[in-house]
């Protein structure tokens, strides 16, 4: 399928509804007799001229006059004038005869006898016109206008009140902005706005990781990314291909910065060269190159003309695309004398990288000595982020690489530092380059490793199984550590997958490779997939001695998967603090080593270790990050475990569109992928809110049913809302069944958390007279835990037992200590169902937050107190994850429910 057949024109302006609406008015006060004028203002391709076309759709009853600077044209005194008035030129013969001989006299001859009588008749005529029809005046480009005619215009603008008349301006930039006219400043796109215009562009999609690749480069502006998108071969489509690295050349936006640059002279344009080709060049450095003239006055007209601005020691480029462009648009010849120059003056011993890399585009010497040069200094580069980064550098090694093992070498390398540093489209693209060469058995065993680990991360969990499989096939007699590994991650694609035969089928093959001198590193991999094993089987007693000789070899080895596998082996002994120490641990370790595509992954063992203690507020945070940055790594399959975990927090908040918008965007992912654990978290995310909204039935049956529910893992975490709704519905017998599954477990970690779990399940299910104690029991190991939010689930549950059983003192106690909990939590279903059990005990119950914001829900009350607080609109889409335009809803929703028309009620209300 073409690029074109698979993209279409994006029919609606994402991220600009607030323009938009500002144009509405603008248009309704004009047809009232209340005229006015606007000015938009942003660089090339942000959408003004789109605006100016809204504006103009929208003004059918309006005379539409329109026109635009020309920069060839801007040297003729009233050219721009004389352009826009055009089609009213002859109504000009009915204002008075003074004023129609001096406006007649600037359109034909450009000239004027100065003073305000030009002006005046201009601001005449539309008035005139207006009379008849009312009149939307647009002028694009207002920058290249000329002066004479952006004098007479903003004249009129100012004087429109009373006038049936709106007159709306465009410009790049605020040099020409005059004053008393409002001025509207066009925004990046936030990401979830571009993800809603590359959705228009392409109904089909793109994978994440190509979208990642096309953010980077359009940061946010809507022409970049519409022309990148059109600009898509099928082989980029399918991810096959590397992505594009800058702008379409020859595109709309090229076009315009290319204009812009032409202005400058060749000192300037040469210098924006050496800051393009080093974007890590300091000031300092910079001076030196310049000698003998001076960079800062020579960069002068570039700072002017908003190309470059400086902070701190070194110039950036004012909008990110416009340094590929400057680079791109110089001739080879130039380019490799500004990387020679720039080679010359970095130290070779403090500069390594960079250095090697100027030598090696600049062709400064034999191509194998360069190469050797080079990939020596990228993999030697201590983090990822720098210039070049080190995947590019071995790219560039490759290409000078005459020996083919050492090619593949080099390639396979740049590959694997492609997916570490979250460029896995651009990693796979140097696999494919890889198949054209001949590769050397171990290094085919790396690269099916790498194969396998992208799989994993983006597309189906059976198909990295197999690659991981491979993978081991071609190193445990080659390198047994990294052998070894590739069993253990084909053991975890079946555990994401929740194929727990597979598991077993790993752990026993793992069994029998085992030898009495296994480096530290090997012998935790065994102990870990023996110790999950056991686990699975169910078999806890045998599962604690591999999972504790875990921790006690995790010390000695290093790397965040190897502290992962230990949180992991922490988590299931109950010891869930000193878990959560060494998931942030490797979440530290990655993020000094700018491990960029670990972070998601490694921020999910976090989120395991911080469920059990009950810190939702950290649990949605972590997710939210961890969605942000799958999502630019181009990781589907874990930005669907994080949204699972959204959709629990949701639900534990009691936000029912929250968490089913997020539950079902995770089980959409799982069952195209075979996410076995996303699709059961999200399954019990929904469990939960059924619980909590009082649908015991709904709950019993989700999490009864085998689809969704065959990740051990989760079934037995998701165990008590089963049991609990089981309870509630009568069906006694299933609730003791998983209760012995859950007790086998809560037992061998002697966990208190777990254990009170347990001792709730069995009060629930106890007989009459019984479930006091186990509940006074349940809540004595809560005491010793750590977990809030189900401490006061257990007190809530024994002060509804306490009324059942008349005794509405002892119940009342309970259950305010548990409305207290839930309501510093904000777990809003939880504190209606207290409430409505403590009314029932006889005390009255008041709102601990004004009556009316009783009505929002969940989401739309953290974001009322959000923008109470002063926060905006984009603000409170960045912390949340929502796009502005969702955000501009639920505000709408907030004051209609509330009563009130602005923030500033709002502010008070919640104050």
């Amino acid at each position: 399928m073409s690029p074109a057949s698979r993209t279409k024109q994006a029919p609606i302006l994402r991220g600009r509804r607030g323009e938009q609406n500002a144009l509405r008015q603008m248009l309704e006060r004009a047809r009232d007799g209340s005229g006015g004028a606007m000015l938009l203002l942003g660089g090339p391709g942000t959408g003004k001229t789109a605006l100016l076309d809204f504006a103009a759709a929208r003004a059918d009853d309006f005379v539409v006059l329109r026109t635009a600077g020309v920069e060839t044209e801007s040297h003729l005194s009233f050219s721009g004038l004389h352009s826009l008035l055009r089609p009213v030129k002859e109504s000009s013969a009915q204002l008075p005869r003074p004023q129609a001989a001096v406006l007649r006299k600037a359109l034909e001859l450009g000239v004027t006898d100065g003073g305000l009588a030009l002006a005046a008749a201009v601001l005449d005529l539309l008035s005139m016109v207006a009379a008849h029809k009312p009149v939307l005046a647009c002028v694009d480009d207002l920058h290249q206008l000329d002066a004479a005619s952006r004098e007479a215009l903003f004249f009129t603008a100012r004087r429109l009140a009373g006038e049936r008349v709106a007159l709306l301006f465009a410009a790049h930039d605020d040099r020409t902005v005059p004053g008393g006219i409002p001025v509207r400043v066009l925004d990046r796109l936030c990401p979830a706005e571009a993800r809603e215009l590359v959705d228009d562009l392409v109904p089909l999609g793109l994978g994440e990781d190509l979208r990642a690749s096309l953010d980077r480069i359009a940061r946010g502006n809507p022409l970049a990314l519409t022309e990148l998108v059109g600009s898509l071969s099928p082989g980029q489509m399918a991810g096959t291909s590397a992505p594009p690295d800058s702008l379409p050349r020859g595109g709309r936006l090229w076009q315009a910065y290319t204009r812009r640059l032409a202005r400058l002279d060749a000192d300037a344009r040469h210098l924006l060269l050496l800051i393009a080709a080093d974007p890590e060049l300091d000031t300092a450095t910079l001076v030196r190159l310049a000698e003998p003239r001076c960079a800062l006055l020579t960069l002068e007209p570039a700072e002017s003309a908003g190309i470059v601005r400086a902070a701190g020691d070194r110039y950036h480029f004012t909008e990110p695309a416009m340094g590929s462009v400057v680079y791109s648009s110089a001739s080879l010849a130039r380019r490799r004398a500004a990387h020679r120059l720039l080679a010359g003056v970095l130290d070779p011993d403090h500069q390594r990288l960079r250095r090697a890399w100027h030598r090696a585009v600049a062709l400064d010497g034999p191509g194998e000595v360069l190469a050797g040069e080079l990939a020596t200094a990228a993999e030697a580069a201590s983090s990822h982020g720098c210039h070049p980064e080190p995947f590019l550098a071995l790219e560039r090694a490759a290409e000078l690489t005459e020996d083919g093992d050492l090619k593949a070498s080099r390639l396979a390398a740049a590959a694997r530092h492609a997916s570490i540093s979250g460029h896995p489209q651009r990693a796979r693209s140097l696999l494919a380059r890889l198949s054209c060469l001949t590769v050397p058995a171990k290094m085919r065993g790396q690269t099916e490793l790498l194969h396998g680990s992208l799989e994993l991360l983006a597309g189906e969990t059976g198909n990295a199984h197999d690659r991981f499989l491979a993978a081991a096939g071609w190193l445990l007699d080659r390198d047994r550590a990294l052998g070894v590994r590739a069993l253990v991650r084909a053991a975890e694609a079946g555990y994401l997958a929740g194929d727990n035969q597979r598991f077993f089928a790993i752990a026993r093959r793992a069994a029998a490779l085992r030898r009495p001198d296994e480096s530290g590193t090997t012998q935790l991999m065994f102990e870990y997939l023996a110790g999950m094993a056991a686990t699975f089987r169910g078999e806890h007693a045998e599962a604690a001695d591999p999972l504790r000789r875990v921790l006690r070899l995790a010390p000695s080895v290093r790397g965040p998967a190897m502290l992962v596998w230990a949180g992991v082996a922490s988590l299931l002994l109950g010891e869930d603090a000193h878990a959560l120490m060494l998931a942030t641990r490797a979440v530290e370790n990655a993020r000094g080593r700018g491990v960029a595509s670990a972070l998601p992954q490694l921020l999910e063992a976090v989120i395991h270790a911080e469920i059990w203690m009950g810190r939702y507020a950290s649990v949605a945070a972590n997710a939210i990050e961890g969605l942000r940055l799958a999502q630019e790594t181009g990781q589907l399959n874990t930005a669907g475990h994080h949204l699972a975990w959204l959709a629990l927090t949701a639900a534990v908040q009691g936000d029912e569109e929250t968490c089913r918008i997020r539950a079902g965007a995770a089980l959409e992912m799982a069952d195209a992928h075979g996410l076995g654990v996303a699709g059961a978290l999200g399954n019990w995310a929904l469990a939960h809110l059924d619980l909590a909204a009082g649908r015991a039935e709904d709950a019993a049956n989700r999490l009864r049913k085998q689809r969704r529910n065959g990740h051990v893992v989760v079934r037995v975490m998701a165990t008590p809302i089963f049991i609990e709704a089981a309870a509630r519905t009568g069906e006694r017998e299933q609730a003791m069944s998983a209760l012995r599954v859950l007790d086998r477990w809560a037992d061998s970690t002697r966990s208190p958390d777990r254990l009170a779990l347990a001792a709730r399940c069995h009060a629930l299910l106890a007989g009459p007279g019984e479930a006091e104690e186990l509940f006074r029991h349940a809540l004595d190991l809560h005491h010793r835990g750590s977990c809030e939010f189900e401490t006061a689930r257990t007190q809530l549950l024994f002060g509804s037992a306490l009324r059942r059983e008349r005794h509405p003192g002892a119940a009342r106690e309970h259950l305010r200590s548990a409305l207290e909990t839930f309501e510093r939590l904000g777990a809003r279903l939880w504190i209606d169902q207290t409430r409505g059990e403590l009314r029932a005990a006889g005390q009255a119950v008041r709102s601990t937050c004004p009556r009316k914001a009783d009505q929002l829900t969940a989401q739309q009350f953290q974001i009322a107190r959000m923008v109470a607080e002063g926060a905006t609109n984009r603000e409170v889409a960045a912390q949340l994850f929502l796009s502005p335009r969702t955000v501009e809803h639920h505000l709408r929703n907030i004051f209609a429910k509330l009563g009130i028309r602005s923030r500033v009620e709002l502010a008070r209300l919640l104050s």
